[in-house]
């Protein structure tokens, strides 16, 4: 895979992932010459991280650079991009990333009008902003996205990819909403179904519930990941009907706000378990017809 040449790279905005990835390819031997920030939180992250790099408006950061990191929430982007063209700011020869999960290169639409190389690089990590999130990055994969059919975009997006330590994934653009919901669903919805977890061992008066259940989750995590649904266990895998019915009438009790994830993720175990053979046909009816009744659970019962 081809190097890039040493580039100047343009960071919009200087926040968690954008300073991150500055820092990251300034490593690489790129030049960070500029990046843009106006909260408290983001010119601290950016002295930190990219120490004596200007910060400067948006349309002067991306005249200065050759590589520009479009790091800004979903719903910023599309105006940001519309507002740099408008501007004049983008220029052809320009290499313009922008690093959302949940949007492909669509939305750099009109930078490429503009010339500019379009592409999506989508690092598959939480970040703090802080340094240990470059290392972090080394052992982490991105989302690569660019042109059906530009094999040279591709090159360059996954040689970004590298020089930032991480391992390119090629995600076509016509999967890239589909990809993004997989790892929201996996990653934020993973933590609220922990935070719920400790929080109901909490309220039943049980201390130190983090230490409690971080073994046991950690190993259900790994075995999943190793073993797929041949890994599921508990009572929905072993048919256990009366117990999935205790648990039904005692959050209906104590954790009212719990039980219809535990009912709809209940059903969604149901449905793997049966489909790897580990649950048969008849305890797969009684589990589907218990978390389908309405009834099952209601406090007034």
């Amino acid at each position: 895979m081809n190097r890039p040449a040493r580039l100047a790279v343009g960071v919009v905005s200087a926040g968690r992932v954008g300073s991150v990835l500055g820092a990251a390819l300034a490593r690489a031997g790129h030049t960070v010459v500029a990046a843009s920030g106006l909260s408290a939180a983001s010119l601290a992250r950016a002295e930190r991280l990219l120490p004596d790099v200007p910060l400067l408006p948006p349309d002067e950061t991306v005249r200065a650079a050759d590589l520009v990191i479009l790091a800004l929430p979903d719903d910023a982007l599309a105006g940001m991009v519309r507002g740099l063209v408008a501007t004049g700011s983008l220029r052809p020869g320009q290499i313009v990333v922008h690093t959302s999960g949940a949007q492909g290169i669509d939305v750099l639409a009109p930078a490429a009008e503009a010339g500019a190389l379009p592409l999506a690089l989508h690092p598959v990590m939480t970040f703090t902003g802080r340094e240990e999130d470059l290392e972090r990055l080394a052992a982490c994969s991105i989302g690569v996205t660019a042109a059906a059919g530009d094999d040279a975009a591709w090159s360059v997006g996954e040689a970004l990819a590298v020089e930032m330590g991480a391992e390119p994934v090629r995600i076509p653009d016509s999967v890239r909403a589909l990809y993004h919901a997989a790892l929201t669903h996996g990653a934020n919805h993973l933590m609220t179904l922990v935070a719920d977890c400790a929080e109901m061992l909490r309220e039943a008066g049980i201390g130190h519930s983090e230490r409690l259940v971080a073994p046991l989750l950690s190993a259900a995590l790994d075995n999943v990941l190793r073993h797929g649904d041949r890994a599921l266990t508990g009572p929905v895998a072993r048919g256990d009907t009366g117990t999935v019915r205790k648990h039904l009438a005692v959050l209906a009790d104590r954790a009212p706000d719990v039980a219809p994830a535990y009912r709809a993720l209940a059903k969604r175990t149901v449905a793997r378990s049966s489909a790897a053979g580990l649950l048969d046909t008849a305890a797969a009816k009684d589990l589907t017809e218990l978390l389908d009744d309405p009834a099952e659970g209601h406090q007034d019962q």
